[in-house]
């Protein structure tokens, strides 16, 4: 991932993009703070590619985005020894 001013952008647009086109993501910077992402056509998010290639080589399957109505209906784990939240709970404390 290549970071580049909205000014040097301005200078060397063309160059750039011949970047984007080789499928590099171009970050583009306003006083050092990222505005915007120049990213190659049909990979509008980092690491699209990567799971693409790797849903073709059947080491993942992308969801659908929908649970049956069926997976409300499942019982929820027991946890009767609060681990969870202990956990929660500490990492909370030794965080802030």
């Amino acid at each position: 991932m290549k970071t580049i001013s909205i000014s040097r952008l301005k200078a060397t647009l063309s160059e750039q993009l011949e970047h984007v086109a080789r499928g590099e993501v171009v970050v583009v910077t306003h006083r050092g703070r990222a505005v915007a992402r120049i990213v190659p056509v049909g990979e509008s998010e980092p690491g699209t590619r990567e799971l693409a290639e790797l849903e073709r080589a059947g080491l993942v399957r992308r969801g659908t985005g929908r649970l049956d109505s069926s997976f409300w209906r499942i019982a929820r784990p027991k946890d009767d020894r609060a681990a969870l939240r202990r956990a929660v709970e500490e990492e909370r404390e030794t965080s802030w």
